[in-house]
């Protein structure tokens, strides 16, 4: 019987040690958040995802006067395709894609002492605290960690798993 429960014990602690290993090696990153497009109509980029591809609008953020700069519709739980309306500094396409963190300062300092390109951090408007790390092609990799005032962290909480 002893036997038995060292048996049990090494494959319990053999299990967990690789696991924990596995979950700190990249240092609080949570998973893929969102993709940003640019859209050259926001309205009609809007129906499409969510009448076509039936993901439902999470939210928008508005500027100062009320015209959308930027709409989030939401594939999954915690997954997003944020919107932006193209212009001269942003022609349409991929323009980024989003990577939830735990602690964003832990995330900025790791990924600078590996010797990444990575902005300080900031407020985004849709209080989601940002940062951006340029890849070595020159694709911008954002940031995010998700306080509960965040729209992105409501959207996750409000959202009711259909299975």
């Amino acid at each position: 019987m002893r036997g038995l429960k060292l048996f049990v014990a090494g494959v319990v602690v053999g299990l967990a040690v690789p696991m924990a290993l596995a979950q700190t090696q990249n240092h609080g990153i949570v998973g893929v958040n969102h993709v940003g497009l640019s859209v050259t109509d926001l309205d009609a980029a809007v129906t499409y995802y969510t009448q076509m591809m039936g993901f439902p609008e999470a939210f928008r953020a508005l500027d100062a006067d009320g015209n959308p700069v930027l709409v989030y519709v939401q594939v999954s739980r915690d997954t997003f395709v944020e919107l932006q309306p193209a212009n001269a500094q942003r022609p349409p396409g991929i323009t980024h894609f989003g990577i939830q963190v735990d602690d964003m300062e832990d995330a900025i300092a790791t990924l600078r002492e590996r010797g990444a390109n990575v902005s300080d951090s900031r407020l985004g408007s849709t209080n989601a605290v940002l940062a951006n790390v340029t890849d070595l092609n020159g694709i911008r990799v954002e940031l995010n960690e998700l306080p509960p005032q965040s729209l992105q962290r409501q959207a996750i909480d409000r959202w009711r798993d259909t299975e």
